[in-house]
């Protein structure tokens, strides 16, 4: 199940977002790896299940914890993922988020079935769990999606992916806010360099699924995807993703007040309701005019037409 969203910064949302995601399709492959090892590589043998043991991993997203990994009552099955004692994995995460991207075909998944578990078990063995992972995600690209959502999150990922050369590519991730307040990731894109030509796509695939109206879109500052946003969802209003944002403003400030200006800023944006949003803006604003514009260079009017955005934020955040 989604979760509801935390009041924290978009980056941080989105990692523990990838994290369960790839936690949950670890685990589905454990179960049909383990299942498949008793019924076919110890087929006649007495051996069977013994529950789960709970173990961590590490990814370039964060840590996954309390990773479920099955167990046999022989002690003869070790799952093929990851080495007993491993703690950090540097690729398999994007392993599984490049399979569960659009467009895949049935070869291309069980190649990388095949380079995630190794030669370690029979083809019929490989054969049946690459049979089940392919159900699995063509009910993920399938499910249905709500029709309205209250917030689309849209970030490119660049993460190294092994083909014939490891080579650096876009990860296009769309993470979901529904009405309710929980957020998931509607799909995942891999490919090049990120273009507005290449999220308009996407965008109007999603749409063509059943996402129908949009209140607001949060992406970075990329050249053309607001108006490429605009172009799916003309209704829908659009902000610059805070950390971007952010960043963007410090760009323009002295080094030596670039701390205390970052403060006041988390101040508005991680205030928990209205109320004290507009407070710690005035708050930052009372210094007056020129101690903003002309010392700092902020452009407070930039930030206030980001503050009612915020709150359609802030509705469904707890």
């Amino acid at each position: 199940m989604s979760k509801s969203i935390p009041n924290v910064d978009w980056t941080t949302q989105l990692e523990s977002v990838i994290r369960q995601f790839v936690k949950k399709k670890l685990e589905l492959i454990m179960r049909e790896e383990i299942k498949n090892f008793l019924e076919i590589e110890q087929a006649g043998t007495s051996n069977m299940r013994n529950g789960y043991y709970q173990r961590n991993l590490d990814t370039q997203y964060g840590r996954i914890e309390g990773l479920l990994v099955p167990r046999d009552r022989n002690g003869e099955f070790q799952t093929q993922l990851f080495a007993p004692y491993q703690r950090h994995t540097g690729w398999l995460e994007e392993a599984i988020i490049r399979m569960y991207q659009s467009g895949m075909s049935t070869r291309e998944i069980g190649t990388f079935i095949e380079r995630i578990l190794g030669n370690a078990y029979f083809p019929a063995t490989i054969s049946r769990i690459t049979d089940v992972v392919k159900e699995g995600i063509e009910k993920w690209h399938t499910r249905p999606l709500h029709k309205r959502y209250s917030v689309l999150y849209l970030d490119g990922l660049y993460v190294k992916l092994r083909r014939e050369t490891v080579e650096k590519e876009a990860i296009y991730v769309v993470l979901g806010v529904n009405e309710e307040g929980y957020r998931e990731i509607l799909d995942f894109f891999v490919g090049g360099q990120e273009s507005a030509y290449v999220w308009q796509e996407i965008l109007q695939q999603l749409y063509n699924r059943g996402v129908k109206e949009v209140l607001l879109g949060v992406f970075d500052g990329l050249p053309g995807l607001e108006e490429a946003f605009k172009a799916v969802y003309p209704k829908a209003d659009v902000q610059r993703c805070v950390v971007h944002k952010v960043r963007n403003t410090l760009h323009r400030v002295r080094k030596k007040d670039q701390f205390e200006v970052a403060e006041d800023l988390k101040l508005i944006y991680r205030a928990p309701n209205k109320r004290w949003r507009y407070k710690c803006f005035n708050s930052l604003s009372r210094n007056g005019p020129a101690n903003i514009q002309e010392k700092f260079n902020l452009g407070p009017m930039s930030w206030m037409s980001s503050l009612h955005l915020w709150m359609i934020q802030a509705v469904f955040e707890v």
